[in-house]
């Protein structure tokens, strides 16, 4: 750009204007990877490897947590963790999506990626509340649906929308927590609920970015431009309605301090609980399915719709 400035003006050459062309479109095109690089830095964060999992929140929150194991139809499935707590003089219930720390348990809960029977034990303990009059909370942190052949021949497609289905029709109040990673329909499958709140430095989308980016560029490595793409930040979300509340993380990210995230969870969850409880069963679960339903924007006709 400095050497085209200096270049000397020849009569009927007009550089002006397009060396001005050329200024804008750089100073766009660096403005663009600055926002590329603040998207993909949230996409780390909430990748963190230290960053707090299922077992940890419920660790800081619900001492005396009692898990239940088991789908009662085909196995456990370690990827996520379902069971009882006290929680502020009441009883909930608490299913969440579990990663694991080093390599060992990172395969053997599957890197927090359910198979069909996960879903199905979540189904379970939903029902369990359901029939018992106890609040549920869900904890969400999964790249997705594991898409392996034994998932599908087990039905993994009929296990999450059976979720959708069993979160949709519950009597109970729900609370479904983005903590980490909100992937596709793996993650969906928990957030059917009345209250959906998401940390600061989570992210949610349809799909993850790499395979965003295989199946419309062919290129794993356009991730980050995917990410942008797909508006999976807590503030994207937020400004289209796909979340109810975006809570704060502490300072540097949730994975320096704990227990510090998991106070900030508890009274959002209190504060959200008190609200639900008061509500009428059949008004609750009225509002809670006129929100999914009212959430996208499509076309009919040449009318925008909402």
């Amino acid at each position: 750009m400095t050497e085209l400035k200096r270049l000397p003006t020849l009569p009927g050459v007009h550089l002006r204007n397009e060396i001005a062309k050329i200024s804008h479109r750089l100073i766009e095109l660096n403005h663009d990877r600055r926002l590329d690089k603040n998207v993909w830095d949230k996409v780390e964060l909430a990748r963190h490897p230290e960053r707090p999992y299922t077992l940890d929140y419920i660790h800081h929150m619900f001492p005396g947590f009692i898990e239940l194991r088991g789908d009662r139809c085909f196995a456990d499935d370690p990827a996520i963790i379902g069971g009882l707590a006290a929680y502020m003089g009441r009883t909930i219930m608490v299913i969440g999506h579990q990663k694991g720390r080093d390599l060992a348990a990172r395969a053997r809960r599957n890197f927090g990626m359910p198979r069909p029977e996960g879903y199905r034990k979540a189904q379970r303990l939903m029902n369990l509340a359901n029939k018992f009059g106890i609040p549920v909370l869900t904890l969400i942190d999964t790249a997705g649906a594991y898409p392996g052949v034994a998932a599908e021949e087990r039905g993994q497609a009929a296990a999450i929308s059976q979720s959708l289905l069993c979160m949709a029709r519950l009597d109970v109040p729900t609370v479904a927590v983005i903590i980490g990673e909100g992937g596709s329909g793996g993650a969906l499958a928990l957030a059917l609920a009345d209250r959906v709140i998401m940390l600061e430095n989570a992210i949610y989308s349809v799909i993850s970015p790499e395979s965003c980016a295989a199946i419309l560029w062919k290129d794993a490595e356009e991730a980050h431009l995917a990410a942008q793409t797909l508006r999976l930040t807590s503030a994207n979300l937020s400004e289209l309605g796909a979340v109810d509340a975006v809570l704060p993380e502490p300072r540097g990210g949730a994975h320096r301090d704990h227990a510090a995230a998991a106070s900030i969870i508890k009274q959002a969850l209190e504060e959200n609980l008190r609200e639900l409880e008061a509500m009428h069963p059949q008004a609750r679960k009225r509002q809670r399915l006129e929100k999914f339903r009212q959430m996208g924007v499509w076309s009919e006709g040449g009318l925008t719709l909402f």
